[in-house]
């Protein structure tokens, strides 16, 4: 009977500290809520074909009525259910931003650490990357969709390229504070590649920061894509996605109210769920 937990203390104590820092932000009141609000929005995003077989542009007799049993979030113009179409508008959401910003982070990352190949590179990326940083999403959004046309891929770029900044200036940072560090100095001393100091050391160093970081944008990503959806450069009607909605809701916010408080009420839960979640990770790589 000794022999479990003695195995469960085996196997937390081979866990990665990493990994397990990463863990016990999920073990939080903040980290547990949080994860539990995505993890039911990603549910419903997930399910939405099985549980609203008849699609979200399926119309009705009524028009622009409040809430009832029968639409707990009324229903629009055209007579169809404002709850399917934001539960559908969800899918929507969660694709660009599960897509755009780990993405984002990644190339950012790669670019904050090409001054460990060459400084002339480093520094001319940071250049680039300042330009992009004086561009809002929503100038940096209006100008791909003169170039692109509305809809995903113009979010979904916008979203991205947004990103870059922040995780190339953390990469970068993280660079600069380990180079001059006694034992890279000693690893370059013996040989040691620059990109095996990359892997062994600068990476991890980096990795807290940019970790929190990506969940940051995951909340910038949500306002990203509801700003150029309001304005009409997001997805296009009759494809819903919250931004549409509030779009289309404000034309008739006084004839029926929940036509624009649903979609912004699930709006601000995705927004609370991945902010909670970016706390839980910061607190928990802080007490490192």
């Amino acid at each position: 009977m000794a022999d479990v937990p003695l195995a469960a203390v085996g196997a937390r104590r081979r866990l990665n500290p990493t990994l397990a820092r990463y863990l016990s932000a999920f073990r939080t009141p903040k980290g547990v809520i949080g994860s539990a609000i995505l993890v039911i929005m990603t549910a419903a995003a997930l399910l939405a074909p099985v549980l609203f077989p008849g699609g979200y542009d399926q119309q009705g007799r009524e028009a622009l009525t409040g809430i009832s049993g029968a639409h707990i979030f009324g229903v629009d113009e055209f007579g169809r259910d404002i709850f399917v179409r934001s539960v559908y508008g969800l899918r929507i959401d969660l694709s660009l931003i599960l897509t755009a910003v780990p993405l984002s982070m990644a190339i950012g990352t790669l670019l904050g650490l090409s001054g460990a190949i060459s400084e002339r590179l480093g520094d001319g990326v940071q250049r680039l990357l300042d330009v992009i940083i004086g561009f809002p999403g929503l100038v940096l959004g209006i100008c791909l969709v003169t170039i692109l046309e509305p809809g995903w891929n113009a979010l979904f770029l916008t979203i991205l390229i947004s990103g870059l900044p922040t995780a190339g200036r953390l990469a970068r940072g993280a660079w600069l504070a380990q180079q001059n560090r006694e034992y890279v100095l000693a690893a370059r001393v013996l040989g040691v590649s620059r990109g095996h100091l990359l892997v062994r050391h600068v990476l991890p160093n980096a990795m807290d920061a940019a970790v929190v970081n990506a969940a940051v944008w995951m909340v910038v990503g949500v306002y990203i894509e509801a700003g150029l959806s309001i304005v009409g450069l997001g997805v296009q009607p009759p494809t819903p996605s919250l931004g549409v909605l509030l779009n289309n809701g404000l034309r008739f916010v006084t004839q029926s109210p929940t036509y624009i408080i649903g979609p912004a009420l699930l709006l601000l839960l995705v927004a609370i769920g991945f902010s909670l979640v970016s706390d839980a990770l910061n607190e928990a790589v802080n007490r490192r």
